[in-house]
């Protein structure tokens, strides 16, 4: 049973199930890039814009939530977040809690049972100062608020459901790298897609990047963070960019029916990123003991862990 405490639990409010993916698209493209975990780093957003401004066609940048967590600078708040809402944006559960606080949530991360309780009781301290500076904001906290939990787009006429979480909630660790190890949490993952009529599902939320792929019939892509490392001894962020056409740039992909499903690289000044990290987290602080460590040379993943080939036996049918 799921623990109760704040930071492991999730209101209600954040589920809707794998059928609410199934609605009509709202975007269409030939080249989505869908970043989720920006974490409050404007080093990895400015970077990110011109990896949108880079690419050719018909083109949209999707933010999936959490793009606030470290800019408890004022300055840097207001900066992410016009940033974001200048584009096509969902919510993740820092900006639910920062819109509508829900009693005894915490940070609304729904931190499963592997992640200690002293990383959850520091990411609720970190939502909590993170929330002092959001106040001085209200207009930008409405808008915060009113952005969808989940967005569906076509893709060179292929279904592809953008989400914080999980195809279950927003807060969800259906397709966390770890869950997605397991027959139970692959044979889930391809329900939902079935569930969702969709070839693809882009995620975010649990921090590693990973690229489930199931064949011709559909993948799972996390991008794991837009303003952190993902992988040991590297210094850069994760966008997963969902097209019609191959990227020069991708550091590995996969194919889903029509489309290729690539992660790439965004590159920003790190060193720049941890001088303004450690000037709002200095050492001691709660952000500081959880994460400087993955800011300055990544976490202990590796690449080769992100990209999961096709299993047979999934149990998902081509759509």
């Amino acid at each position: 049973m799921a623990s109760a405490a704040p930071g492991r639990c999730c209101p209600a409010s954040y589920g809707y199930g794998a059928r609410a993916l199934a609605a009509p698209a709202t975007l269409r493209a030939e080249t989505l890039l869908v970043a989720g975990g920006l974490y409050g780093n404007p080093e990895a957003l400015e970077r990110l814009l011109e990896l949108h401004a880079g690419e050719q066609g018909d083109k949209a940048l999707v933010f999936n939530g959490d793009f606030h967590w470290f800019d408890t600078d004022a300055h840097d708040f207001r900066r992410v977040t016009e940033g974001v809402l200048a584009h096509v944006a969902i919510r993740g559960n820092v900006e639910t809690e920062l819109a509508t606080p829900a009693s005894g949530a915490g940070c609304g991360c729904g931190y499963p049972d592997w992640v200690g309780d002293a990383e959850v009781e520091r990411s609720n301290r970190i939502l909590e100062r993170l929330l002092r500076t959001a106040v001085a904001f209200p207009a930008l906290l409405e808008r915060l608020g009113a952005l969808p939990m989940h967005a569906v787009a076509e893709v060179g006429g292929e279904r592809v459901a953008i989400v914080h979480g999980d195809a279950q909630s927003l807060a969800g660790w259906g397709f966390s790298q770890e869950r997605l190890r397991t027959p139970e949490g692959r044979a889930a993952a391809a329900a939902a897609l079935d569930a969702a009529r969709v070839r693809v599902i882009a995620s975010s939320h649990t921090c590693l990047p990973v690229l489930q792929s199931f064949g011709a019939a559909g993948a799972l892509v996390n991008n794991g963070s837009a303003g952190m490392p993902n992988f040991r001894g590297t210094r850069f962020g994760i966008a997963s960019r969902i097209s019609v056409r191959p990227s020069r740039r991708a550091l590995y992909g996969a194919r889903a029916g029509r489309l290729y499903v690539d992660a790439l690289a965004i590159d920003y000044d790190a060193a720049a990123w941890e001088r303004r990290f450690l000037a709002q987290w200095p050492p001691g602080s709660e952000a500081h003991l959880s994460y400087h460590a993955r800011i300055a040379g990544g976490p202990d993943y590796a690449s080769a862990d992100a990209l999961r080939e096709h299993l047979p036996g999934a149990g998902l049918a081509a759509a």
